[in-house]
């Protein structure tokens, strides 16, 4: 965990001063970040290249700000950002304390205009809706899911090799998994195995999928 004024941060991975050398990445995802700002606070000015930024906003408003203008994405709002040969940009709560989850991944080629696509999606289903194919990561193999699932659903986990599980909001009961998962955890699953996973309470869910 890293704590500065204004700011919380939990990571998945070896990210900054938290250095584990047995977690650097998982297939092509190297960070998974969970955001905590006070009002107004967040990231000045810092750059990013070769890397895929996806951003969901779980909680209040971000605000982005780059050379083509600013960007407020809100809760419930996925933007990905591919920063190809390099971007500068900062981050901050825009208004009322806002989380937020933020992931990289390294693309499949290195280079490139950046691009920043933001969406809105659906996920009144209860169940994994695609809220993002390879085709929008410039990764190859690579997709996310997420589910708004109520109490007592049970979720079947696509097929992957590489299958990679956070747990947003909410809780899981044991199901296919050895423990109960709570807000904040996270896990793997390399091979084929059938997952199914069950909500304890209204539960939200991010799953990625590798193909390599």
């Amino acid at each position: 965990m890293t704590r500065q004024p204004g700011r919380q941060t939990r990571h998945c991975f070896s990210f900054g001063s938290s250095y584990d050398r047995e977690r650097l990445s998982f297939g092509p995802l190297v960070a998974l970040n969970d955001e905590l700002l006070a009002s107004g606070a967040g990231y000045d000015a810092h750059d990013h290249a070769d890397v895929v930024l996806v951003t969901w906003v779980v909680s209040g408003s971000l605000a982005h700000e780059d050379a083509t203008g600013r960007l407020v994405q809100r809760a419930g709002d996925l933007a990905v950002t591919r920063t190809g040969s390099g971007i500068t940009h900062s981050e901050r709560a825009d208004g009322a304390a806002t989380r937020f989850v933020q992931a990289w991944l390294t693309p499949g080629e290195p280079g490139g205009e950046p691009d920043r696509r933001t969406t809105t999606p659906d996920l009144s289903s209860g169940d994994l809706t695609n809220v993002a194919t390879e085709e929008h990561l410039s990764v190859p193999g690579a997709a996310l899911s997420i589910a708004d699932a109520p109490a007592g659903s049970t979720i079947a986990v696509p097929d992957a090799p590489l299958r990679y599980f956070f747990v947003v909001t909410g809780a899981l009961t044991r199901s296919s998994l050895a423990e109960p998962l709570s807000a904040g955890d996270a896990f793997e699953i390399t091979g084929d195995h059938d997952i199914s996973v069950t909500a304890a309470v209204p539960t939200q869910l991010m799953a990625w999928s590798f193909a390599v």
